[in-house]
Order: structure tokens, then C-alpha cells, then sequence
């Protein structure tokens, strides 16, 4: 009986079909990646300082420039260097009153600046932008500045929820349906389209035959990354955060229409024994990529024996094995650290100075080459040399950037998008093997479930990022760094997927650790015939 994989061999591997499915789910792909990384420019803090009436005023009068106005009456600043909190204090002075005068204005009022009395910031904050962020319009700084860590986690928590709840439904009801279903307008933050793309990747991975599977997989998260240099253009654009994130959010609902130009899973209609579904969508296949179906096609079947009804997968199925229990956490793991890495690197760099535009374009552009590098090495290396060392080297670019004086911002940089390559290939490395590693009537669960845990770490990468660079500026790298050297050994206790067939079942999932040939732990399910009477 022939299987899905033995089908598409026949009607194209990477014919019509795949293509124009692959296509229409990197949209997917492109329009995910503003959403997910956007709190960098929505929530941008540009240099401020508390706003005191009468000080523009006086400004204007005297012909101050900026550097003069700010020397004069913002605490930090003076000749003498002295260390206030310059942003988050000001001088408790009247700059209203008359006698003041344009040069060094304090001096009648004190020997010294610094033994002015300070006082908050009671008339708000002027920020040194021309745009505006979510930052600027609540004035979210000094005492306020956690509460933009809380809503890029609250993001995060909707992509956990989108997850959970998109993952299970496209395993246990209806495949491609899932896919709008992220995307709904009504979810607004919490459950953003995070499960919709992992359902896009899974699913044109099970569409392609063996050969194209890595290809489509890497290519499709390479279209993530058009996404990010898209952002960075967008965002120097539109510097105005309501209308930046009406941009970004408008493209999302032109993704409806994938419902109507990618069918359903014909692996997954098999696991659900709804075979008849399954062989019309081969048989489109066929006809879309002008080749003519097996004659055997309507005995398509699983390439192994399952039981005769319906697999219907639960959480516990992840857990049910002991190798896939092993397989399952170590994913989780790798899919957590992963995002607190890739998510950190990039608000790090933001931190830390220098041009965000500029240095968020560097650092998404390195991800066009950590995909060449899959693809060049992959075959020759397998999938498990090359997730732990990029594991590896994205640690070892955190802790060297440790050591990096602040003044040395260009190597900063450089150490940063380094181990930004290191990441995305281990990001594009987990997606493609978590989605090797699971039969198919769970394989969409478990992606989704592993993955749920990169949303709980960029759950907890703002507060890691912004609040630990408070105590200090390392602190946030060696964290990084430990987790990047950690995941890099559990890597290596995965089983080697390279030119494996896809699991259909679970029984496929424990026998991927024995060092077998591709293929030769298919079992076909075989039909005794009766034996003529009479014989």
C-alpha cells in the first residue's frame, strides 16, 4: 500500500502545488516577524529628561542651543560631572522668575548645583525624538519603565495562549483551519498569530517530499527574517507607534485568505482515518503539478499499521514514551533558551546605545547568511552537530561580549550579530527537528507545545534584558551565555533525523534513535488474501 511519501514521489515532490502553498504560507512567515520583535521600535525609550515650566521659555530668551539648555538646568550635567539621576529628578527651581539669568542661571540661587534641592518629575518628561513610542504618550520611564517590560510579556503570554489553544486544534479537529484562526481581529494581544506560523511551518513541511523538506523549512523562516528588514525600513518610516502598529497589523488579515489556497494535511487526514479527504487532496497534487496519480492511490495509507480507529492526540501523548518523554522536554529547553537569546540580543543591542535603525538592520541581516550556512552544511553534518554548535557559538558571543568596553560599541555590535547568526541557526534548527521528531497525529501538538516555551522566554526576556543591565550591564549576557552552553550539550542527546522519513506514529518515534538507514523502519501494513477453496 502506498504512503504519502511514495505518492509524492510519483506526483512531484516540489511540484505547482508546493509552490504555490509555500508561497502563500512565507506571507505568513513575513508579516509574523514585525509583530513578534515590534515591541523594539512600539516601545522605544529615547533620551529624556523631566519637563520644568519656564525652561523652554528661558531657553528661547537666552538663545540657549540643547547642549547649553541642558548643562544649565538638568541635574548630572554641570562641569563638575556630578552624578544625579538626570532623567528621573529635576531641579526644584522656579524658571518663571525674573531674575534669572542666561549665564549659569543657578548661581545666585546656590554656590553649588548640586546642593539645589531635586524633586520628581512632577510636570511629565521631554523626550529628545521626533516620532513617538508607547514609551513617550504614557510616559513610561524612571519609576514607570517596568511596565513596558509587563507589555511585551503580556504579548508573549498571547502567543503562549495562541500556542496551546491553535496547536491542539489543528491536531485534533481541522488542520488548515488553524491557520486564520490566529489572525483573528477580535484577539488583539492575547493570542497573537505565533501559533499560526508554527502551523504554517509544520504543515509545508508534511506537504513536500523528503528531499525539500529542510529546504522549504529553512526558506520559510528565512522569509521571517525579509520580515525583520522590513520592520527596520517601516519603522524609521513611520516613527509614530499608532501608526506603526496599524501597519503592521493590516497585513495580517490578508492571511485569511490562505484558508482557501492551502487544504488540509493529507498526513494528518490519514492519522484521522478520514482516507477519502486525504487521497482527493493527493489527487489535486497530482493535477496541480500535471502528473497523473498512482493507480494504487485510493489503498493510500500510513506507512505503518496503526490501530483501525481514529488517533485522536492528547498532552499525555507527548509524555507517553520514554523516549519521547526525553525528546519533549529537551525541546522545550532548547525552544525556551532559544527565544531568550534571540529575543534578548535584540533589546540588548537596543539598551546599550547607539543607532536602533542602523543596528537592528545589521543584526536581522545575518540571518540571511545563518540560513546559507544550513543549507551548505546540513547535509554533510546532520541536524544535531549543527544545533549544538551554533548553541555554542551564540553562548560564547555572550560571554565574550562581557568583557567589551562600552566605548567599543562597532565590536559590541559585531559580537552581538554573531551570535545572532548562532541563534537563528539554532532557532531554524529546533523548528525543523521538533517538527521531525513527533508522529503526525500529535506532530503539530508537540511543535506547538514545545514551542509554547519560546513564548514564556520572551515572557521573561524584558524583565531579564532591562532590569538585570540595571544591576549590570553583563548580568543579562552571562545569563545568556550559560543557557546558549547548556542547550548546546542537550542537543546532543536528541537522535539524528537526517533523511529519516517523517514518524507516523509513535512506535516510528522510538525506533528514530537505532542507527538505521532512511526508510528501513517502514513497516507497510500487508492484506493475507483467503487462499482459493478447494486447495
Amino acid at each position: 500500500m502506498p504512503s504519502v511519501d511514495d505518492v509524492l514521489e510519483q506526483v512531484g515532490e516540489f511540484g505547482w502545488f508546493q509552490k504555490q502553498a509555500f508561497l502563500n504560507l512565507c506571507l505568513t512567515s513575513v508579516a509574523f516577524a514585525p509583530i513578534y520583535v515590534g515591541i523594539v521600535f512600539l516601545g522605544f525609550t529615547p533620551d529624556h529628561r523631566c519637563r520644568s515650566p519656564g525652561v523652554a521659555e528661558l531657553s528661547q530668551r537666552c538663545g540657549w542651543s540643547l547642549a547649553e539648555e541642558l548643562n544649565y538646568t538638568v541635574p548630572g550635567l554641570g562641569p563638575a560631572g556630578q552624578a544625579f539621576p538626570r532623567q528621573c529628578r529635576r531641579y526644584e527651581v522656579d524658571w518663571n522668575q525674573s531674575t534669572l539669568g542666561c549665564v549659569d542661571p543657578l548661581a545666585g540661587l546656590a554656590a553649588n548645583s548640586s546642593h539645589l534641592p531635586l524633586g520628581p518629575c512632577q510636570y511629565g518628561w521631554v523626550y529628545d525624538t521626533p516620532g513617538s513610542s508607547i514609551v513617550t504618550e504614557f510616559n513610561l520611564v524612571c519609576e514607570a519603565a517596568w511596565k513596558v517590560d509587563l507589555f511585551q510579556s503580556c504579548v508573549n503570554v498571547g502567543f503562549f495562549v495562541g500556542s496551546m489553544g491553535i496547536g491542539y486544534i489543528a491536531d485534533r479537529y481541522v488542520w488548515s483551519e488553524a491557520l486564520p484562526l490566529g489572525h483573528h481581529p477580535h484577539q488583539c494581544r492575547l493570542g497573537r498569530p505565533d501559533g499560526s506560523w508554527m502551523a504554517g511551518y509544520t504543515l509545508i513541511t508534511e506537504f513536500v517530499g523528503l528531499g525539500y523538506r529542510k529546504t522549504v523549512a529553512i526558506l520559510y523562516q528565512t522569509a521571517f527574517s525579509v520580515g525583520l528588514v522590513l520592520l527596520s525600513g517601516l519603522a524609521y518610516a513611520v516613527p509614530h507607534w499608532r501608526s506603526l502598529q496599524l501597519a503592521v497589523s493590516l497585513p495580517i488579515f490578508l492571511l485569511l485568505l490562505c484558508y482557501w489556497f492551502v487544504p488540509e494535511s493529507p498526513r494528518w487526514l490519514l492519522s484521522q482515518k478520514r482516507n477519502t479527504q486525504a487521497i482527493k487532496i493527493m489527487d489535486r497534487i497530482a493535477q496541480k503539478n500535471g502528473k497523473l496519480p498512482p493507480a494504487d492511490l485510493k489503498m493510500l495509507s500510513l506507512e505503518e499499521e496503526v490501530v483501525t480507529e481514529r488517533l485522536s492526540p492528547s498532552f499525555l501523548d507527548l509524555f507517553r514514551t520514554q523516549n519521547l518523554r526525553k525528546y519533549t522536554f529537551i525541546l522545550m529547553y532548547l525552544w525556551f533558551t532559544s527565544s531568550v537569546l534571540y529575543q534578548g540580543l535584540i533589546m540588548h543591542v537596543g539598551a546599550t546605545g547607539g543607532s536602533l535603525y542602523l543596528d537592528f538592520l545589521y543584526s536581522a541581516l545575518v540571518e540571511f547568511p545563518a540560513a546559507f550556512v544550513i543549507l551548505l552544511i546540513i547535509d554533510r553534518f546532520g541536524r544535531l552537530y549543527l544545533l549544538a554548535g551554533s548553541n555554542l557559538l551564540a553562548g560564547a558571543a555572550c560571554f565574550f561580549m562581557i568583557f567589551i568596553s562600552h566605548d567599543l560599541h562597532w565590536l559590541s555590535i559585531v559580537a552581538a550579530c554573531i551570535g545572532r547568526m548562532g541563534i537563528t541557526i539554532v532557532f531554524q534548527m529546533v523548528c525543523l527537528v521538533s517538527a521531525e521528531l513527533y508522529p503526525t497525529f500529535i506532530r503539530n501538538l508537540g511543535v506547538m507545545v514545545c514551542s509554547s516555551l519560546c513564548d514564556l522566554g520572551g515572557v521573561v526576556a524584558p524583565f531579564l534584558v532591562f532590569r538585570l543591565t540595571e544591576v549590570w550591564r553583563g548580568l543579562p549576557l552571562v545569563l545568556f551565555a550559560a543557557l546558549g552552553l547548556v542547550a548546546g550539550g542537550m542537543s546532543l542527546l536528541l537522535p539524528e533525523t537526517k533523511g529519516v522519513a517523517l514518524p507516523e506514529t509513535i512506535e516510528e518515534v522510538e525506533r528514530l534513535g537505532r542507527k538505521a538507514k532512511p526508510r528501513d523502519n517502514m513497516i507497510y501494513l500487508q492484506v493475507k488474501m483467503p487462499e482459493p477453496a478447494g486447495l
